[in-house]
Formats: C-alpha cells, structure tokens, sequence
C-alpha cells in the first residue's frame, strides 16, 4: 500500500462508482467541520484515516478540506478526530449513500 502526501493511503476512487447518494441541503449536513479548529490540529488524523479521501490538505499551512460528495457515512473522521473539529450525524431518512447492499 502506498501513501500519498495529501490524502493517506492511496485508495482508488473509482471503486465508489457503483454507490449511489442522495444528498441533502447544506443546512442538514450529516458532517459539519469547523475549519477554524482544524487550522490548530497539529496532526490531521481525519485526512490519514477516512478510508475515500474525503479530506485533503490544501496547502503547507495544513488547511484541510472536506469533500462530501464520496462520503460513505463510516464516521472514523468523528471517531479520530481529538480537537472537536468534526461534528458527525447519521443522514435524514432517505439521504446519503445507498449501499449496492443493503
């Protein structure tokens, strides 16, 4: 496995083709991240351990963003995350991933 400087362990996107989302408004984000307290993370765990790359660093000041649209609702960004950055909810009824499945 191989690791990449800006997202973690290399992980190919392409995988994620055949989920299928729905996605809510803005105002009902099931990941609510709070860019302020990420910019004191002195570590960035949620960029090293989301498994699909949701969070990249952006520049050499380790600000990090958060891209939702290949979320797969594992919630490890909430679970790693130890400066309070990431505020994680399940989806409403009927939004977020639909897992081929179940």
């Amino acid at each position: 496995m191989s690791v990449s400087d800006k997202h973690g362990p290399e992980f190919d996107k392409n995988k994620l083709g055949t989920l299928e989302y729905n996605i809510d408004s803005h105002e009902n984000a099931h990941i609510v991240v709070d860019y302020n307290k990420c910019a004191k993370c002195p570590h960035q765990n949620c960029v090293w351990g989301c498994p699909v790359q949701c969070y990249t660093l952006v520049d050499l000041k380790q600000n990090i963003l958060f891209q939702f649209e290949d979320c797969v609702e594992c919630g490890t960004c909430f679970l790693l995350c130890d400066q309070d950055s990431v505020k994680w909810s399940n989806p409403r009824g009927t939004f977020g991933v639909k897992y081929n499945y179940g």
